[in-house]
């Protein structure tokens, strides 16, 4: 590989508006306060309701992010993941194809649950995009 192929953007089967939409509601999701359960020895009227917090417990950017990584296909939610493990330094962008390799024989159906449970999600991706050549959803022009 010469050095400007190093410079390239790696291919991804994934559009590079797709991780953005997912980046930006990621982030969304990574700012949810979700309410503690109450102090058994407080007082309830000093309580929020957790139903208005988060209208009876379904987040409406929880389910948006997990549709926006349901409805990908088997390819794109592959390179989804391995681009989060590039993100979180798991990964080199050298490592890539063994990053795609490993998330293929890991996938499964509880794909967004898996990466909904990574605590900074956006910043994975972005980070991982960033790595692999290619601009966050931050970036002008985007």
């Amino acid at each position: 590989m010469s050095e400007r192929d190093d410079d390239d953007p790696v291919e991804l089967n994934i559009s590079i508006e797709k991780i953005h939409g997912i980046v930006l509601r990621a982030r969304e999701f990574d700012l949810t306060d979700f309410p503690d359960d109450p102090d058994p020895g407080s007082d309830d009227d000093e309580q929020d309701d957790p139903d208005t917090l988060l209208d009876e417990g379904e987040d409406p950017t929880e389910s948006e992010l997990r549709e926006m990584i349901d409805d990908l296909n088997d390819d794109e939610i592959v390179d989804l993941i391995a681009l989060a493990w590039v993100g979180r330094g798991d990964f080199s962008r050298a490592e890539w194809h063994d990053a795609r390799t490993l998330a293929r024989e890991r996938h499964g159906r509880k794909s967004s649950g898996y990466l909904m449970g990574m605590p900074t999600l956006s910043e994975y991706l972005d980070e991982g995009l960033a790595t692999l050549g290619h601009a966050g959803p931050d970036a002008e022009g985007n």
